[in-house]
C-alpha cells in the first residue's frame, strides 16, 4: 500500500480508503472484510453517525476492537435524526456537535477520532460557531483533526479562509469533474487534502447499464465507460482505471471506495499494484467527456 500525508495534518493515510457506508452484511462478515483490508495495508476508514442511524459506527467500532492503533478513523456529524426516526435534518450548531461526538465515541469504542468531518454545509450556516465546536473538540483531545464533506464551492472557500480544516471529502470521477472547476487547485494551494468519493460514478464507469448522469446523456456516459475499458487492457480492469484517474490528480490524497463485499475490497486495494495512468492515457480519458462546472453554490 502507498500512503500520503493528509493536508497539513500528521495523518499518513492509505491511497485507497475504506468507505464504510456500503457495509450491509452482518457483523462477522463486516469484521472479516475490515480485518482483511487492514492486513492488505488499508488504514483509512470513513463512516458517519448518519449511516444506519448510528449502527454503522457500532459495526465499525466492534470490528476494530484490538486494532484501533492500526487505523486512521474518520466519522462525520451534522445530520440529526428527527425524534420519530422518519428523516433527518441539518444541524451544524455548536451545541449539537459537542453532544454528537460523545455518542460517536461510544459507538466506535474509542476515546478519540482521527478526522471529524462536517457532513455537508451551506453558506447560510453559522460557520464560525461550527468551527468553534471543532476547535474545542481538538483542545479536549476528542478529535485530532477536522475537515468537511462538501461539494459546494462557496462552502469550501469559506472553510479554507476561516478554519483549520485539513481535508475536504468530495465526489470526483471521470463523469464528475466539477471539482476541477477551481476547488482542487484551491485546496492544493492551501495544503488541504482531498478525499475523493464516487470514483466509479455509481458503477456507470464499470458494469452498470448506462443512464443519464448529472448533465450527461446516455450516449456520453457510454463513451466514458468505453474509453475506460479501452485503456484498461490486461494491467487494470475498468474499476481500477477509474480509481487511477482520480488518484492521478495531485490534490487527491485518497480514493475512498464504498465497499460492500470482500471481492470489491480486494479489487480496490489491488489498484495500487496496477500501473499509474500515463499522461496520454489521462488526456484520452479527459477528452472522452466534456468537463462540467458547478452551476449552484458558487
Amino acid at each position: 500500500m502507498n500512503y500520503r500525508q493528509l493536508g497539513k495534518s500528521a495523518l499518513q493515510i492509505s491511497e485507497i480508503g475504506f468507505g464504510c457506508m456500503s457495509l450491509k452484511g452482518n457483523e462477522e462478515e463486516s469484521k472479516n472484510i475490515i480485518h482483511k483490508a487492514i492486513e492488505l495495508g488499508v488504514n483509512f476508514f470513513d463512516t458517519a453517525d448518519l449511516y444506519d442511524k448510528g449502527d454503522n459506527e457500532e459495526k465499525i467500532g466492534k470490528a476494530l476492537i484490538g486494532k484501533r492503533d492500526k487505523v486512521i478513523l474518520a466519522t462525520k456529524v451534522g445530520n440529526q435524526w428527527k425524534a420519530d426516526g422518519s428523516d433527518w435534518e441539518w444541524n451544524p450548531r455548536k451545541e449539537y456537535i459537542l453532544k454528537s461526538i460523545d455518542n460517536s465515541l461510544r459507538r466506535l469504542k474509542t476515546d478519540y477520532i482521527d478526522l471529524y468531518q462536517l457532513h455537508g454545509g451551506t453558506i447560510e450556516d453559522p460557520i464560525d460557531e461550527t468551527i468553534e465546536a471543532f476547535e474545542l473538540l481538538k483542545k479536549q483531545g476528542k478529535i485530532r483533526f477536522y475537515g468537511i464533506s462538501s461539494i459546494r464551492p462557496n462552502v469550501i472557500r469559506a472553510y479554507v479562509k476561516r478554519s483549520n480544516i485539513v481535508s475536504v471529502m468530495m465526489q470526483y470521477s471521470l463523469l464528475d469533474r466539477r471539482p476541477e472547476d477551481g476547488c482542487l487547485s484551491l485546496l492544493q494551494q492551501n495544503n488541504i487534502g482531498v478525499l475523493a468519493r464516487g470514483s466509479v460514478a455509481q458503477g456507470l464507469l464499470v458494469d452498470k447499464p448506462a443512464k443519464e448522469y448529472l448533465s450527461f446523456s446516455i450516449e456520453e456516459v457510454k463513451k466514458a465507460a468505453s474509453t475506460i475499458q479501452l485503456i484498461s487492457g490486461n494491467n487494470r480492469n475498468s474499476a481500477q482505471t477509474a480509481i487511477r484517474f482520480v488518484l492521478h490528480h495531485p490534490a487527491v490524497t485518497s480514493a475512498v471506495i464504498g465497499i460492500r463485499t470482500m471481492e470489491q475490497m480486494i479489487e480496490a486495494v489491488q489498484t495500487i499494484h496496477t500501473p499509474s495512468l500515463s499522461n496520454p492515457e489521462f488526456r484520452l480519458l479527459q477528452q472522452s467527456v466534456k468537463a462540467i462546472a458547478y452551476e449552484q453554490h458558487k
